[in-house]
């Protein structure tokens, strides 16, 4: 415990899910946090229940770049600075390429790709100015190999590794370290509305280590990259998922 007092933190899609768990987990690790969703029921019942009364609900759609960069700059004027991004909205959906709407393509794009790019924006300032820093965007293992369906949602988070890969080149010498996670399947709310309860077994059967990982685990890899731990750690995407990946799909 304790591993990050004194730290400030954003996590975006933080109403529920991954997000959620990971801003808890930096929060009972002693950081303040600033929980950003555009559900505002969702992310004000999420930040009151931090651990240690540590978060602050923003309502905010992260494809708004205004609205993003108004949001990081109140946090970190009221917080006093900023230590950590972490990029996690996304906008699952799922169906043939072929068969997808403009709207729904440009929504995925907007949450899961500009809104990082928006976030990004908007925080590094504040990293370098306290000196430093890290940055954690949430990939999949969809980049690893094919999964049906997934076309839009496996382009937008192979271009967050590009991204994680090119930023931490980027902003290293201000000492800002950019990282990525990779989780395999986790049975959030989220994925859970496009994956059935078969859908998931097959996945976990798929999975060398014959367990899926929980949300909490996600959370506690984020911690590490997040603190001094993870001091000389940059540029990865650190895959989450039980070597599924090394198995193939």
């Amino acid at each position: 415990m304790g591993r990050l007092d004194g730290k400030t933190a954003v996590v975006t899609g933080a109403g529920g899910g991954i997000g959620k768990e990971i801003a808890y987990a930096f929060a009972a690790e002693g950081a303040q946090l600033a929980f950003l969703d555009n559900n505002g029921e969702l992310v004000s019942a999420a930040a009151a229940g931090a651990p240690g009364a540590r978060g602050r609900a923003y309502v905010c759609d992260v494809s708004d770049r205004v609205a993003v960069l108004e949001a990081v700059d109140s946090f970190a004027r009221d917080a006093g600075g900023l230590d950590i991004l972490v990029n996690n909205a996304v906008h699952f959906h799922y169906a043939p390429l072929v068969d997808m709407d403009e709207d729904v393509v440009d929504k995925m794009i907007a949450v899961g790709l500009k809104g990082a790019l928006w976030s990004l924006q908007a925080a590094t300032p504040h990293l370098i100015a306290r000196g430093g820093g890290s940055v954690i965007n949430l990939s999949s293992i969809a980049v690893s190999f094919s999964i049906r369906n997934a076309g839009v949602y496996t382009a937008i988070k192979g271009a967050l590794d590009a991204l994680t890969r090119q930023q931490a080149v980027e902003l290293g010498p201000h000492h800002i370290r950019v990282n990525a996670l990779a989780p395999g399947p986790v049975a959030t709310p989220g994925a859970s509305s496009v994956i059935d309860e078969q859908g998931w077994e097959s996945r976990r059967l798929r999975t060398p280590l014959g367990r899926l990982a929980s949300a909490s685990e996600i959370a506690s890899a984020a911690v590490f990259l997040a603190s001094d731990e993870g001091a000389s750690i940059a540029g990865v995407t650190l895959k989450i998922d039980g070597a599924i990946t090394v198995c193939g799909p």
